[in-house]
């Protein structure tokens, strides 16, 4: 979609890069903020680069945060003793607004895929069982999606997890095979947290 301006082209070329922006969208959007007070539109870049150069990622649990240690993990309402293990942010985000979870996260940053030649090291699986080999962890809860690669880290997870001791359980099958679990609405994922299952390693 070409307009008069090589200016507005350029940032309806970039706005349209966002997930579910197509190029109508992203010249509305573009066109919008043209006939905003430009103070508005410095203060939308301004805390756009703000959040990209200043987010930091708990380094307990690896969730975005603006702290070295995340709310969850600083908040004292909350069970450490129980870690909900999930693939990305999007899922902590999900699961918080279920308000049926009281207890920490552990953020993979991935899951284990051999045809993309990703292993157990290169997600974050080797922090996790640091943080169970302490003894902090009495139940892990392994909130993956149910395709080929969540599995696949669900059990490889699970069976390192049952070697150190640690009760590994996991969502109870509400949750779509083959969905990922940031798109699932809030009340099955609230029942699948509640309805969790135990698994065997």
């Amino acid at each position: 979609m070409s307009t008069s301006s090589q200016l507005i082209n350029k940032a309806v070329e970039q706005l349209s890069r966002f997930p579910g922006i197509g190029q109508k969208s992203a010249l509305r959007m573009a066109l919008y903020l043209l006939k905003r007070p430009e103070t508005e539109a410095m203060e939308l870049s301004q805390a756009i680069l703000k959040m990209r150069t200043e987010i930091k990622f708990c380094v307990k649990c690896y969730n975005i945060s603006d702290a070295d240690i995340c709310n969850v993990c600083a908040s004292p309402s909350k069970d450490s003793s129980i870690v909900c293990v999930v693939k990305d942010f999007q899922d902590v985000l999900a699961i918080e607004n279920t308000g049926q979870y009281n207890g920490h996260f552990h953020v993979l940053g991935g899951l284990i895929s051999p045809v993309d030649g990703i292993g157990p090291s290169d997600v974050r699986i080797p922090e996790l069982l640091q943080r169970a080999a302490t003894g902090e962890i009495k139940e892990a809860i392994l909130a993956l999606s149910s395709t080929l690669e969540g599995d696949t880290t669900e059990y490889y997870i699970a069976k390192k997890l049952g070697e150190i001791g640690v009760k590994v359980t996991t969502l109870s099958k509400g949750i779509a095979v083959g969905g990922e679990l940031e798109y699932a609405d809030e009340m099955t994922l609230a029942r699948s947290i509640r309805n969790r299952v135990s698994l065997e390693s």
